[in-house]
């Protein structure tokens, strides 16, 4: 029988929630900046499995995808390299940031047996609509997996049938497009969020294209959290080789842990 996962996300305080790409620029420096990213504070971790067609992905994080999928990485092993997480230390949540092909090839039991064995929170689809999600929403809550919604400008209507069904936060897309870093926020994000504030009952963070603090001040009184992906991955990819190398990896995880502070420093303030 599945033992039931007790992991929540944080209700009472404004939520940090980095996104990761599995595998990049390796397996253990995934775990290394994982733990570093606990360290700093953050409520919980979207752990991206690399996909060959991402749709809803700027070149960013496309570009770490692919650095990752050629080096051999699975939805499969992200989900083991969870387990191996746990083993190290990460306590905080942990969501899967997946596409749906990669968990139809793996079969819907394999799936999420693999979620429980590796002690997985949560489970992020971006590709499959609100309105064909309802098999997937339900499986999840007889399976104690918070199924995390996204919700965006053009949901409109949508808004309050997204956010009355949603669990753990609701995230809320900041700009049309794919993701990536950006310089400014999108004109109509103030209206967009009172409007998803109204209707969610849960924690609502905002991402795509968050990457300065400016950005974070000006959103945290318009929301719970944010998410904060693309600026991670360029920096941890300016820092690849460093990474890589025992000699510099300490130098780089130190670099990497202070460009996240240098971003979320409005949060702690």
């Amino acid at each position: 029988m599945n033992t039931p996962l007790k992991r929540t996300i944080p209700k009472q305080q404004f939520l940090f929630i980095p996104f990761i790409m599995a595998g990049f620029p390796d397996e253990e420096i995934t775990i290394e900046l994982a733990l570093s990213l606990q360290e700093l504070g953050a409520s919980a971790i979207e752990l991206g499995v690399p996909y060959s067609d991402p749709l809803a992905d700027g070149p960013v994080i496309q570009q770490a995808a692919s650095k990752s999928l050629k080096s051999g990485m699975t939805i499969q092993r992200a989900m083991e390299l969870v387990g191996k997480m746990r083993k190290k230390g990460v306590e905080i949540p942990v969501i899967l940031f997946t596409y749906y092909n990669p968990v139809l090839q793996l079969e819907e039991k394999s799936f999420f047996a693999l979620m429980h064995q590796n002690d997985i929170d949560g489970l992020l689809i971006p590709d499959l609509p609100h309105e064909e999600s309802q098999h997937m929403r339900k499986r999840c809550k007889q399976e104690k997996i918070m199924y995390i919604s996204l919700v965006a400008p053009t949901s409109d209507t949508r808004i309050e049938q997204i956010a009355t069904g949603a669990e753990g936060f609701l995230y809320c897309v900041s700009s049309l497009g794919v993701t990536g870093v950006r310089n400014e926020l999108h004109k109509d994000i103030i209206s967009f969020l009172a409007t998803v504030k109204r209707h969610s009952p849960i924690p609502i963070a905002v991402g795509f294209g968050i990457s300065s603090d400016t950005q974070v001040k000006e959103l945290m009184p318009l929301c719970d959290g944010v998410i904060v992906g693309s600026a991670l991955l360029k920096k941890i990819g300016e820092l690849e080789d460093l990474l890589l190398n025992p000699k510099t990896k300490d130098q780089a995880v130190y670099e990497f842990k202070q460009f996240v502070l240098s971003i979320v420093t409005p949060i702690s303030s």
